[in-house]
């Protein structure tokens, strides 16, 4: 077997996990950007019509702070990545994503909301993916 076989073998799986993984934090961030969007930018009550009951339960300040959160998330999982400045952020909002889903099934959980935690699980799956998939299957090297 030659060099030019052995280096085409090693790199195809490298690029396989980049795409994927690029695929993944695409999808988290549009999942994410919508909800930012409806948490920071709608009333209670439009929360509450589109299925969000809680909203209405709890402080504004509370409801704008989770859509900040996850607007943060949605920058720091593109943004690093894209521009290679500081791209171990990434993984990091990665790991935020993973709070947020883990907090949101405990509390759906707490309120006898289960049947909306599938949804939070393939979500939680997804960002431990993405984080472990940049920390250590395909990490983004720095410009």
């Amino acid at each position: 077997m030659n060099t030019t076989t052995t280096s085409l073998q090693t790199a195809a799986p490298a690029r396989g996990w980049t795409i994927g993984l690029w695929i993944a934090q695409i999808l988290l961030a549009a999942f994410f950007a919508f909800a930012a969007y409806m948490k920071l930018l709608m009333t209670p009550e439009q929360l509450v019509g589109m299925g969000l009951a809680w909203a209405q339960e709890y402080p504004l300040w509370f409801v704008r702070g989770i859509g900040l959160a996850e607007l943060a998330g949605v920058l720091g999982i593109l943004l690093p990545a894209l521009t290679r400045i500081q791209p171990g952020l990434t993984p990091l909002a990665a790991l935020g994503f993973t709070a947020i889903q883990v907090l949101a099934i405990l509390f759906h959980f707490s309120r006898g909301e289960a049947a909306v935690t599938p949804f939070n699980f393939v979500v939680l799956a997804v960002a431990v993916f993405v984080f472990w998939g940049r920390t250590r299957k395909a990490p983004i090297s720095a410009r």
